[in-house]
């Protein structure tokens, strides 16, 4: 028989056992990320400059868990040469004339040479132009409104601070859905004139 002690210090190391596995694992699982160069830090955002970068994109015709699961089967080996690319963060959102758009980027070791080219016809490998982004970052759901809040947040800074905004907020989430909310790591980037 366990006494009210006992299974309150169970409970404990459990718990702490728990979280510093996920800590733990979150860590572990590091995977390649765009480089950038900071350029300014403000108590509430960054001005961070991209090299320009390749990505494999689809348009969000049929919702994200599809635009998705496009994606993913193209970097498990949907494509040309049943290469599988390793998987990079963050996966971004945004939206354009037709639609939403939905974006990996591959590995840096990629370019539009060496690229393995997608069987679907609704993947295209696109360059993203380099450049200088304004970015507020954010724990919690990746939800379209926690995106449209930091947006707005976002903005709001920039107009403040007299920065020239180029272009619609883009969403960037670094955690798959298994990560728990509280450890997770999203991001609203703005292209911006900084000349």
């Amino acid at each position: 028989m366990l006494y009210p002690n006992e299974i309150f210090y169970k409970l404990i190391t459990l718990t702490v056992t728990f979280i510093v596995s996920i800590i733990f694992s979150v860590n572990v699982m590091a995977i390649e990320e765009p480089q950038y160069d900071l350029i300014n830090k403000t108590h509430s955002y960054e001005i961070r400059m991209y090299k320009e970068r390749l990505v494999a994109q689809t348009i969000k015709n049929s919702g994200p868990d599809r635009a998705f699961m496009r994606l993913f089967d193209y970097i498990s080996g949907s494509n040309q040469k049943s290469s599988k690319i390793d998987m990079t963060a963050p996966v971004i959102e945004y939206e354009i004339d037709n639609g939403k758009v939905m974006n990996f980027f591959l590995p840096e070791i990629y370019s539009n040479s060496n690229a393995p080219k997608p069987n679907s016809e609704n993947i295209n490998l696109v360059t993203i132009k380099g450049g200088p982004y304004a970015v507020i970052k954010y724990s919690g759901r990746s939800s379209y409104d926690n995106f449209l809040k930091y947006s707005k947040i976002l903005q709001e800074f920039l107009i403040k601070d007299n920065v020239k905004t180029i272009g619609e907020p883009i969403k960037a989430t670094y955690n798959g859905p298994m990560t728990p909310f509280f450890l997770r790591r999203n991001e609203v980037m703005i292209r911006v004139d900084i000349e």
